[in-house]
């Protein structure tokens, strides 16, 4: 059990921690941070204005990011739906891959690998319960782990980009577990390169 000092001195690290981690309502994103096979640095230049960029240490996420170039990085409006990439979805409060979705994934992994000419933008979605905050941590944390898998699968990095939108663009507004679970979700967009 927390004693009264412990419980505050906890309670203004993560107050901290929040203040620190930006404005809520700006969407987080990451660009997939892995050198090319030519060894070549991927860029985590942002245009002006645009959403707030945190950059990966790769798709494992451990080590240290090449300076990036000067290659501009896709902007988010240029990405769209397309029909062969299927969301995933996750349980509450969780980033892990569940054994259908790993199925799904293996699926948009089949298709992105045989249409090399196209980037992929991965966003990270929340159901409405939680922070602002917490959900656009977790909306990462569901984009970073999907990214991963792809990785894992033969996807080049350097074609990856993630963005979290926590609970910002629910796919459903009920107030039911069904509805939720729609919205706890990675979702799919590509553009040619």
């Amino acid at each position: 059990m927390l004693t009264r000092c412990s419980h505050l001195a906890f309670s203004f690290l993560l107050v901290a921690a929040l203040a620190l981690s930006g404005c809520a309502k700006r969407p987080a994103t990451t660009q997939a941070a892995a050198p090319a096979p030519s060894g070549a640095a991927t860029s985590t230049a942002a245009p002006s204005g645009g959403p707030q960029q945190l950059q990966s240490g790769g798709a494992t996420g451990g080590t240290a990011t090449p300076a990036p170039t000067t290659t501009a990085r896709p902007a988010v409006q240029d990405f769209a739906a397309v029909a062969d990439l299927t969301d995933v979805f996750f349980d509450f409060d969780k980033y892990d891959i569940r054994p259908n979705d790993a199925k799904t994934l293996d699926a948009n992994a089949t298709w992105l690998k045989s249409n090399p000419n196209h980037l992929v933008l991965i966003e990270g979605h929340c159901d409405e319960r939680g922070t602002n905050e917490y959900n656009l941590a977790l909306g990462e944390r569901r984009a970073k782990s999907t990214m991963n898998y792809l990785v894992s699968q033969g996807v080049q990095a350097n074609r990856i980009t993630i963005i979290s939108y926590g609970e910002e663009r629910p796919q459903c507004t009920e107030h039911t577990e069904s509805c939720w679970a729609k919205n706890r979700r990675a979702h799919f967009l590509v553009k040619p390169r």
